[in-house]
């Protein structure tokens, strides 16, 4: 329904702007091939929605685009970049996990063999501001104010107070995903909280399901825990069961995330999880594919967006929830 609703209205603006001009330009993306990376497992539920995004995009620009998953392995990721690079295609949307120090030199590659990167998710600022001319731009949150945002939004719509027991499960562990991490842990304690650190291990990243026993041991060890904070959208679809793993009721430990699905929807409505910062990754896949699109067939430069901005909670989650079942948000 969502897809017939905006290919209507870009066909209707596409028959408008040809009524007003008839335009000697091919409009057409016949010939050019990207790679795409949603960046998790395939089916998983961030990874999902960037996917479809990237396809409708695909639809509507007319773009042959192949999709590589990754299971948010930063090595994994620099493996498959590297072997995108040696299939020549047009234009590569990557996620920027691995940070700037293991993606920078191949970067370089792919441009001297024309071959056009942009990225989404996690940005690679230094990069960017070297290729943006040639179409390197970036989909996503600003990723340390995401984080800071959300640690702020934690303390207000957990009721917490100086002092309180928060843990953080995060990925302070990878070079520039960690800032976000960086911003929820700078925020609770700024604002006195007792913050607790958990590094995701690349098992729980790739399923966050395999977490709950994990969880379950800090949350017997420490009875005084009084917020659980996620850094991944996978594990804050997974809050429900981890409470239930540990023998708690919804809400007896404040959950907090990243990213909404269907799952986390349900999770904010039975009351597991208190707050969400909605980084919007639909728009983290329908835009990059729309970048290398214009970067390739006009020399359009790098867009930089910022797709991180909604807090999601129980006031109004009715209003996005039909949404987050069609994996829109």
């Amino acid at each position: 329904m969502i897809r017939k609703t905006v290919g209507g209205i870009v066909a209707i603006l596409a028959m408008c702007c040809v009524s007003m001009t008839v335009l000697a330009v091919d409009m057409s993306c016949a010939g050019k091939k990207f790679v795409f990376f949603p960046g998790g497992s395939e089916g998983g539920s961030f990874a999902s929605i960037v996917y479809n995004g990237a396809v409708l995009a695909a639809e509507h620009t007319g773009c042959k685009v192949e999709y590589v998953w990754s299971d948010w392995n930063p090595e994994k990721m620099v493996r498959q970049f590297k072997e995108a690079i040696a299939r020549r295609p047009d234009g590569i949307a990557l996620m920027g996990h691995p940070g700037e120090s293991a993606l920078g030199n191949l970067i370089d590659e792919a441009r001297s063999k024309g071959i056009i990167v942009t990225t989404q998710n996690v940005d690679l600022p230094n990069y960017e501001a070297k290729y943006m001319a040639d179409g390197m731009g970036y989909v996503g949150q600003k990723l340390y104010a995401s984080g800071y945002n959300l640690g702020n939004a934690t303390v207000k719509y957990c009721n917490l107070s100086v002092g309180d027991l928060a843990l953080v499960w995060g990925l302070l562990g990878q070079e520039a995903r960690g800032q976000r991490t960086k911003g929820i842990v700078d925020a609770l304690e700024k604002q006195g909280m007792k913050v607790s650190y958990l590094e995701i291990s690349d098992a729980v990243n790739k399923d966050a399901v395999t977490g709950a026993p994990v969880f379950a041991s800090f949350a017997a060890a420490n009875p005084r825990l009084k917020a659980l904070v996620t850094d991944h959208g996978g594990l804050t679809a997974t809050i429900g069961t981890y409470m239930r793993a540990a023998g708690k009721k919804p809400g007896s430990i404040c959950g907090a995330g990243f990213d909404l699905s269907a799952a986390t929807a349900q999770a904010i409505q039975d009351g597991s999880v208190s707050v969400v910062l909605d980084q919007q990754p639909f728009l983290q896949g329908y835009l990059p594919i729309v970048q290398l699109y214009m970067s390739a067939k006009f020399g359009f430069a790098g867009m930089n967006v910022d797709t991180g901005a909604a807090l999601i909670t129980a006031d109004n989650i009715a209003q996005v929830a039909p949404l987050a079942a069609e994996a829109i948000r």
